[in-house]
């Protein structure tokens, strides 16, 4: 399958290496430029890309930047990209670490579904809850006791399935989290984030989620506000 994944930090790299490991042909693209990716492509045998031409190659494009800066991206990412490529996004929302306040996902918008408000385009949210080296390292063959589940939130089906069978390949049991508007049951401060559960404890821990944020999840109140 052809992949192409913008953001080449700690996920995107990872997505890089284990994609490219499995047999899949990678295109990998960061804010700098594909000549500062010598390192990755030259480990890897990725090619390394312009962030549009990521958009543009892949069967399956993963966007794994910050949150911050997915309204960055090029306002046309998507243009002339086929409608049955999936895009899978890997973000979080850090307001007070990274990202600063974004006022949509203040109010209520999950963040998956603000990114693709923002992309102009339907996402699959998914590899947000796994440290980027339990991702490259801990992934079993299926049916191996005490494999990492990992959640797929996303609305359309078959895009869905695509990207859990990219988890099962990966090493690791997919469970469906249900629809995007969904997908805030696996965002940071909710009990399956940054959790190794199997299937039964993933599905337990979405289960147990709730909406509101917690306050180191939230963004410091504006001047002149109260929380």
């Amino acid at each position: 399958m052809n992949i192409g994944i913008i953001g080449a930090g700690h996920i995107g790299g990872t997505l890089t290496r284990r994609l490219s490991a499995l047999g899949h042909k990678v295109f990998v693209a960061n804010s700098r430029g594909p000549e500062t990716l010598k390192g990755l492509t030259a480990e890897t045998g990725a090619r390394a890309v312009s962030v549009s031409e990521a958009a543009l190659s892949g069967e399956v494009v993963v966007v794994t930047i910050p949150l911050k800066s997915i309204p960055k991206l090029p306002p046309d990412l998507f243009k002339g990209v086929a409608d049955d490529v999936v895009v899978i996004d890997t973000s979080n929302y850090y307001p007070q670490q990274r990202d600063g306040r974004i006022d949509a996902i203040e109010a209520g918008t999950t963040e998956s579904r603000w990114v693709a408000q923002q992309l102009k385009r339907p996402v699959i949210k998914a590899f947000n809850n796994i440290y980027a080296q339990h991702l490259m390292d801990l992934g079993k063959p299926a049916g191996r006791p005490e494999r990492i589940a990992l959640p797929v939130a996303g609305d359309d089906q078959r895009t869905k399935k695509i990207v859990m069978k990219l988890v099962d390949e990966l090493g690791f049991d997919p469970v469906d989290a249900g629809s995007l508007d969904e997908s805030w049951r696996q965002q940071p401060g909710t009990p399956v984030y940054a959790a190794d559960f199997d299937v039964a404890g993933v599905k337990k821990a979405l289960s147990e989620a709730g909406p509101q944020r917690t306050p180191e999840w939230r963004a410091q109140s504006p001047p002149g506000k109260t929380a």
